[in-house]
């Protein structure tokens, strides 16, 4: 039996070792090639955050923690991951799943996310109304190099570091927009991708991880 046939919501996640969730990433991109390929939509976009969807179901509780994705159509493993796998031919039909985040749909689609720069705003609000509410919940956002050239998110940015408020905030920088990426944000981005630096750092913490162990 499949890994991917046993994960049924995020909380069957945690019973897995690092090994098993290495394995259950390369069973998720086949099930995306094999059902994309008939119902049509954002292939590369899903393939390119298996890990990152996977990592961010292991540590959070998305049923009460509120994560936002910037670009909603990178969200279909999180789909599969949220009890919607057996539904998941329906994608983009009618009468079927969305193809982005829809709050309808499941509890664990905190924001019906579309096109782009959005995310940091909304998460800044989920993050005050928690503060206002004295609730208990994180809020993550998930950005995008690509969406980062919009001014909506430098504005969340700028608001959130006055305020002070708790929330965070991920960068996926994958170098892949639309159109090519221009300005000094991109810039900067791609020094920083190409600094020594930071290239042992990485080298490094991919190294203590590695040491830890399998099942935490």
């Amino acid at each position: 039996m499949s890994l991917l046939s046993k994960i049924n919501s995020p909380r069957d996640l945690k019973q897995l070792s690092l090994e098993d969730l290495n394995e259950l990433a390369d069973e998720i991109r086949s099930f995306l090639l094999k059902t994309v390929a008939f119902t049509g939509g954002h292939l590369a976009a899903n393939l390119g955050v298996v890990e990152l969807t996977l990592a961010l179901h292991y540590v959070f509780d998305t049923a009460k923690d509120r994560l936002i994705w910037d670009v909603g159509h990178q969200v279909y493993v999180h789909k599969i991951l949220t009890d919607r796998k057996k539904r998941f031919t329906t994608l983009r039909q009618y009468g079927g799943l969305a193809g982005f985040p829809k709050k309808e749909e499941s509890i664990h689609d905190a924001f019906n996310t579309g096109h782009s720069s959005t995310s940091i705003s909304a998460a800044l609000g989920f993050a005050l109304a928690r503060e206002q509410l004295k609730a208990d919940y994180q809020t993550i956002a998930v950005i995008g190099d690509g969406s980062m050239t919009g001014g909506q998110a430098f504005e969340a940015l700028n608001q959130a570091g006055h305020l002070k408020a708790n929330l965070l905030v991920i960068l996926n920088d994958n170098e892949m927009s639309i159109a090519q990426n221009v300005g000094a944000m991109s810039s900067y981005l791609s020094r920083l991708r190409s600094d020594p630096f930071y290239t042992k750092r990485k080298k490094d913490i991919e190294f203590i991880l590695q040491k830890l162990p399998k099942k935490i």
